[in-house]
């Protein structure tokens, strides 16, 4: 008898996208152990795996390409548009070839985050396509000017065949979808007890002096490091495997550790507006000192919702560069009391299973 089957279609921009898909489908996976997991996506095998440790097929495959980007703030607008433009003169033969494998491997139901044309493909395979997301990539391009007017329809007519939308927080409207259910904060938690990842890393300085920087999968172009030099007295750690090295600057491995293992170390998270590292140190209650960014459009609700639920600092254009002195100033207060809720990966987690249960009597 064929084992329950989930089909997860990841995009390809970053590792957000994939790190917090990953961390549902681990509750999936720890709530339903029967289930068998297809990850289709260009994400890195290694970066799923430190996510995923019971196992999944791996399907690189390229649904959609996001933004081209050479690092976390650079977007080659023109060859992102040539790279949709050749996924769209390529759906049918696309479609046809997943809907192929989707059938083959008896897939029960797809999960998408968040490329749009997994929707057409599900459709063709006739089974349903859920997705979860706090934005649309019809977001993104609207605002990129009249040359992606006929990628932005695209995008919407693939959504609005979506069954099913998982609206998470710091969200645009997204009323491409005709199906929304809002849910809590999704997102991994540390895996290392606070204390003996401490003692492994030999760090001792107090966690208010200890800053994570963490800029996604494409990092910076240029990072000031130089600037670590005004705080003697402070522990830095970094991902970046050409960081400089400074006796209060930590290197450590992707393939090891990953940003929310070392986050309860910390008394700051200095990043890019990602929902990955947002949601995290939300979850963690940790305070975000955040750069800014004006030509990526979902940035405008993250930094928003880290203002409205968290301890923030955002920087104002060229402050990163030019000085550190946030880092002697206290991180404002959220302007809202209420706490967001943080059972998204359950919540998504028992609509999964209740299906797939449903589906395999």
């Amino acid at each position: 008898m064929p084992r329950p089957t989930l089909y997860a279609a990841i995009t390809n921009h970053g590792f957000g996208h994939a790190t917090r898909t990953a961390a549902v489908l681990a509750e999936i996976q720890q709530q339903y152990p029967e289930v068998l997991l297809i990850l289709a996506t260009g994400a890195p095998r290694w970066l799923l795996d430190l996510y995923l440790p019971q196992g999944f097929i791996y399907r690189p495959c390229t649904f959609d390409i996001g933004a081209v980007q050479s690092h976390g703030f650079n977007i080659d607008k023109g060859a992102t548009l040539q790279s949709l433009q050749q996924i769209q003169a390529r759906e049918r033969q696309l479609i046809a070839a997943e809907v192929t494998f989707i059938q083959q491997n008896q897939v029960d139901l797809i999960l998408g985050d968040i490329p749009p044309l997994i929707a057409k493909v599900a459709e063709a395979a006739g089974i349903p396509c859920w997705m979860s997301s706090n934005f649309g990539w019809d977001l993104i391009y609207q605002d990129w000017g009249d040359e992606f007017a006929d990628i932005v329809d695209w995008v919407q007519d693939c959504f609005s065949r979506c069954d099913r939308l998982f609206r998470l927080p710091f969200h645009e409207p997204m009323s491409a979808f005709k199906n929304i259910v809002d849910v809590g904060l999704t997102g991994a938690g540390p895996k290392i007890p606070t204390e003996d990842l401490r003692s492994k890393l030999d760090l001792t300085t107090a966690p208010e002096k200890t800053v994570l920087l963490t800029f996604g999968g494409m990092g910076l172009s240029q990072m000031p490091y130089h600037h670590l030099q005004q705080f003697p007295d402070w522990q830095f750690i970094t991902f970046d495997s050409v960081a400089p090295s400074y006796p209060n600057l930590l290197q450590v491995s992707r393939d090891a550790y990953r940003p929310v293992d070392l986050m309860p170390l910390c008394g700051r998270v200095v990043s890019k507006p990602g929902y990955g590292t947002f949601a995290e140190v939300c979850r963690l209650q940790i305070p975000i000192v955040s750069l800014p960014r004006t030509d990526f459009a979902e940035a405008a609700f993250l930094i928003a919702g880290m203002q409205d639920h968290n301890h923030h600092q955002i920087l104002g254009p060229g402050e990163f560069e030019q000085s550190w002195d946030f880092l002697h100033q206290a991180p404002h207060a959220p302007r809202r009391s209420a706490p967001l809720a943080t059972n998204g990966n359950q919540q998504i987690a028992t609509a999964v299973i209740d299906y797939l249960n449903s589906a395999n009597p």
